[in-house]
């Protein structure tokens, strides 16, 4: 899919490059805030490249806490560690438990967003770990 048409199928727009976070990231990805910075939960569009992919991480919590992905644009990947990897399109949902080691992205022929979803939960915060290897990237891309 070219760029121009994933942007006119992508609802809350691409936003800024995702600088913050780019260490944590293969390729280039871009964060579209939805909600103000503190309201709970907290709700942003993320954007991939065609195949970027953030790397694994947990998101940790004493209780409560977790991720929902609501897939809104282009096809991606999920994948919990020890698990196969889910193909995601728009319409998908993810729910994402706390304390899960987890990955997603873009497919390498395709842009994708999804709109990420912070759930409220007890002494929260996020792991972030190894790259997901090209070598497992290609495996999932054939």
């Amino acid at each position: 899919m070219e760029e121009k048409t994933f942007e006119e199928l992508n609802l809350f727009g691409k936003g800024e490059e995702n600088t913050a976070y780019a260490k944590y990231f293969i390729g280039k990805s871009y964060l579209n805030p939805l909600t103000s910075a503190g309201v709970k939960p907290f709700f942003a569009n993320v954007t991939f490249e065609p195949s970027c992919r953030n790397n694994w991480h947990i998101h940790k919590a004493k209780s409560g806490g977790g991720q929902l992905l609501l897939c809104v644009a282009g096809s991606g990947w999920y994948q919990e560690w020890g698990k196969p990897a889910r193909s995601l399109n728009p319409g998908d949902v993810v729910e994402i438990p706390a304390n899960v080691k987890h990955w997603h992205g873009a497919k390498k022929d395709s842009w994708f967003s999804h709109i990420a979803v912070e759930l409220v939960g007890e002494d929260t915060s996020n792991e972030w770990l190894e790259a997901v290897s090209d070598e497992e990237y290609a495996a999932l891309n054939g």
